[in-house]
């Protein structure tokens, strides 16, 4: 929380100088994109094995067990991070939650909406997803009987 202050502290004294009025405010929303604009890059989603894996490069990344949201219950879906941590996994540091929406709101030029679709809920192809073991059996797709 220290930190926190401090970087409050310093945030108002930069508002002073320019002569801009501080608010108070609880929606949290504006700062998570300005976060997601900063960080546009270092996106990641959710994967339904419990961990993350980044939108781009599709590297499997954890929350680091520092963060509060380490130990939160129901793990947001969509996330930006500031760093990543190389230990015995790679972690996520600095992790803000966010709205898939907002990265092609940002980033137009880096993330596409088909990037960011939920695939569990898109259907597949006819055969995709089988086996090809299952492709092969009598009855199965693919086969004539």
């Amino acid at each position: 929380m220290v930190k926190a202050r401090d970087v409050r502290d310093q945030f108002a004294g930069l508002c002073e100088r320019v002569e801009l009025e501080l608010s108070e405010s609880s929606d949290v929303e504006h700062v998570q994109k300005a976060v997601t604009g900063g960080y546009f890059y270092n996106a990641a989603k959710l994967a339904t094995s419990g961990d993350y894996k980044t939108v781009k490069q599709m590297k499997t990344v954890f929350v680091h067990p520092s963060s509060v949201m380490a130990n939160e219950e129901v793990l947001p879906k969509w996330v930006v991070y500031h760093e990543l941590a190389f230990t015995s996994k790679e972690y996520m540091r600095n992790v803000i939650p966010i709205e898939p929406d907002w990265l092609v709101e940002i980033a137009p030029h880096y993330y596409q909406q088909k990037e960011l679709l939920d695939a569990r809920k898109q259907k597949m192809p006819k055969g995709a997803g089988l086996s090809q073991a299952a492709l092969a059996k009598p009855g199965g797709i693919g086969t004539t009987s």
